[in-house]
This record gives C-alpha cells, structure tokens and sequence, in this order.
C-alpha cells in the first residue's frame, strides 16, 4: 500500500472459491456445521483502500488485490454451495459473495462470530457497493 492510501475498512476474513465449496463432501459441510474453518481454508485480513480491495494471504503467492475493475458483482445472500443449514438459521450468517475476474466467484466470511453465527458481510457489501460506485 502506498503512504497515500487511506484504508477504509479492515477486518479478518474466511474465504473460499465457488470451486473449493463445490468439491466440499456431506461430512466436510457437517463439519461446517460446528465450525466454518472446515470449510473455508482461506483466512487472513481483508482491507479496502482508495483504489484496491486487498485480501491478505489468500493463497501460496500472497494476497489477493483486487480493483474495482476485476470485481463484477457483490451479494450476500445463502446459495446450495452455502446454505441456510450450514451458515446458521439467521440471516445475519449468510456469506459475501465477490464475483471477481481473477479469481472468480468467492464466498467471504468477515468478522465472522463463532459462536453468534454473525458476519459483518452486509456492512461490508454496501461499503465495496459504494466503494465500486454501483
């Protein structure tokens, strides 16, 4: 990050691809049940800036940076991938989901409470919706 970058949000992060859910087996996501780690191998510090959505040690190559140009849509929202059952009966545990260029669509889970099954993935979908001026 340049010195003349103002971050405009941080927190820590559980994350996976569309892909890595897909391949997760019936116990994987049993396991999911009594802790999300089992099923989200990414974690690390997620930090919006002026210009770049950074998720810190997203992979062996480091972080993954992200521009506004390489993120095509923002939700949050249950799917069959992550549903109802395994991210907790409220609605306060459904996940962010990035649909981005590089590496396409994945499934965050930022400030998540363990216990409470809460997120801060509403705050953060309308922060990086104003950020990307949608």
């Amino acid at each position: 990050m340049s010195e003349n970058e103002t971050v405009r949000a941080a927190g820590d992060y559980v994350g996976a691809t569309a892909e890595e859910l897909s391949r997760k087996t019936t116990a994987d996501k049993m396991a999911g049940g009594v802790s999300q780690k089992a099923l989200f191998l990414r974690r690390g510090r997620i930090s919006l800036n002026d210009e770049r959505l950074v998720l810190g040690g997203w992979g062996e190559s480091g972080d993954l940076v992200l521009s506004r140009a390489d993120i095509t849509s923002v939700d949050v929202r249950f799917t069959d991938l992550y549903g109802r059952f395994v991210g907790g009966l409220l609605n306060a545990g459904k996940p962010l989901i990035l649909d981005t260029v590089p590496a396409g669509e994945i499934y965050l889970l930022i400030d998540r409470k363990e216990f409470m099954e809460t997120t801060d993935d509403r705050a953060w979908a309308a922060r990086l919706t104003a950020w990307l001026g949608r």
